[in-house]
């Protein structure tokens, strides 16, 4: 179950499935316009001139918000990390944990190197 986000109107999302039939990918980014009585969100998918592609009503589920505009911040890596690895089954968050540590390992072991030594 993913943790509950706190979405607010215009704050800027990015996709997380693939919706085919409206061409749009995971990884995308849209703005939210409307949170509407069924708790679905109305997300503006735009192009890079500012015209609108798509306009996707998405329950929370589908996205991650990036970047919020009430405190016009950038929501750090780590909670972007937190609310996807949430919504992932047990093992997989195991698996992503047992990486995390590797990446922190290897950080660490290359932080020690003295350049040029073999």
């Amino acid at each position: 179950m993913r943790d509950k986000q706190m979405a607010d109107l215009f704050d800027v999302v990015e996709f997380t499935v693939d919706l085919p039939q409206r061409d749009l990918r995971a990884g995308q980014r849209g703005t939210l316009v409307e949170h509407r009585a069924d708790d679905a969100y109305e997300v503006e998918f735009a192009n890079e001139t500012g015209e609108t592609q798509a306009l996707v009503a998405l329950g929370e589920d589908h996205f991650i918000i990036i970047w919020r505009a009430q405190s016009r911040t950038w929501v750090p890596v780590a909670e972007q990390v937190a609310v996807l690895v949430s919504s992932l089954p047990e093992r997989t968050r195991q698996e992503v944990l047992d990486f995390a540590r590797f990446l922190y390992e290897r950080s660490q072991t290359q932080s020690h190197v003295v350049p040029g030594s073999p």
